[in-house]
């Protein structure tokens, strides 16, 4: 039962430093657009894709033969 006072106050102060990084997110302008968000992820124009010009490869180094 002694291990009860130790974890109802550290319960209590976990509990309290979450809201307090709930309330800092908040006032920081964390959750101003959440709805802009998620239509973002949707905007095909922003996208590149793929390159249309191919790549070549670069040649390799070429290293002396091993005797």
């Amino acid at each position: 039962m002694d291990i009860l006072i130790w974890l109802a106050p550290l319960s209590v102060l976990l509990g309290l430093i979450g809201l307090a990084a709930f309330l800092w997110t908040f006032h920081a302008g964390q959750y101003e657009d959440p709805k802009g968000a998620a239509a973002r992820i949707l905007d095909d124009h922003l996208d590149a894709g793929p390159s249309a010009t191919p790549v070549s490869p670069q040649p390799a180094a070429t290293r002396p033969a091993r005797r």
